[in-house]
């Protein structure tokens, strides 16, 4: 398994056992492909970027993630109480990754904004990450 398969498979498996989040969400609606009709509000996981973050001794990458808020309830306030428990859920958190080691965790940005037709909103939350090995 791959250093960046592994970090997702840990995001997700944090963010479905926060009970905190699973409260909001109104269950463990976090998806990384989401069903055809999903309930709101619900998380997806979203974009990677992977950059090289190798040292002279050390295979390690640099991940960017971001994962996805999505509210039509409470207009802006649903998303923000959303956004804040995935933060509070993975930021700093000594995620255990299979066959790779994660150095940190950070939350970066969130971006978070009313879609076209006004009833969605919906937020991107932003994280950086560094592993070693994998």
């Amino acid at each position: 398994m791959s250093a960046a398969t592994a970090l997702r498979a840990a995001v997700h498996a944090t963010l479905v056992n926060d009970g905190a989040l699973s409260a909001a969400l109104g269950g463990a609606r976090v998806y990384d492909v989401p069903p055809a009709a999903p309930e709101f509000p619900y998380v997806t996981l979203g974009e990677a970027q992977l950059l090289d973050w190798s040292t002279a001794t050390e295979a390690g990458e640099e991940h960017r993630l971001t994962l996805h808020v999505w509210s039509r309830q409470g207009g802006h306030g649903e998303a923000h109480a959303i956004t804040h428990l995935v933060q509070e859920a993975l930021h700093d958190m000594p995620l255990e990754l299979t066959g790779a080691r994660l150095v940190n965790l950070r939350f970066t940005q969130a971006d978070i904004r009313r879609e076209a037709g006004g009833r969605t909103y919906h937020a991107l939350v932003r994280f950086r990450a560094v592993t070693e090995g994998g």
